[in-house]
């Protein structure tokens, strides 16, 4: 069992040989054993996977962006397949702070903009409130920030 509460903040990035599979329009549109998760404190971990775990045509660049403290300015991705379109679905950093430089080019997802989402096969559920992309299984222990009265924490 993992306590979310005793993940580290600044945020801890963290090598993963798990599979993560990625489902969209009944696809498997991203399936690696070579992510990366990040660990904050109150937080599931949000995955990373490499550009090259994507299919083909999967990811197209979407405007806006937004910037982490911890990690820097992030660039925004809808994925498609399978007739399905999800605006704004995933996330990357071009050129993330040193401490996080091997995120660079890897794409985070969030989860519940999906079908379904698997870590070594389990469905994982999507961090609570839309606005954080953390994937929760069943090793977590919350309480998991992201629901109603949780931002200030």
């Amino acid at each position: 069992m993992e306590r979310v509460a005793d993940y580290p903040r600044p945020p801890r990035l963290e090598r993963s040989t798990r599979r993560v599979r990625i489902v969209l329009g009944g696809v498997t549109v991203a399936d690696t054993t070579e992510a990366f998760r990040v660990l904050e404190t109150f937080h599931p971990p949000s995955w990373y996977l490499p550009p090259d775990a994507f299919a083909a045509g999967v990811l197209r660049p979407a405007p806006g962006g937004s910037f982490c403290e911890w990690k820097g300015r992030a660039r925004y991705w809808t994925l498609a397949a399978g007739g399905r379109v999800a605006e704004r679905a995933g996330w990357s950093y071009l050129d993330p702070t040193p401490a996080f430089a091997d995120l660079a080019d890897h794409v985070a997802v969030y989860a519940g903009m999906m079908d379904a989402c698997f870590v070594d096969e389990e469905r994982v559920q999507p961090q609570p409130g839309g606005f954080y992309g953390g994937w929760i299984t069943a090793e977590l222990v919350g309480p998991f920030k992201g629901g109603p009265g949780t931002m200030g924490w």
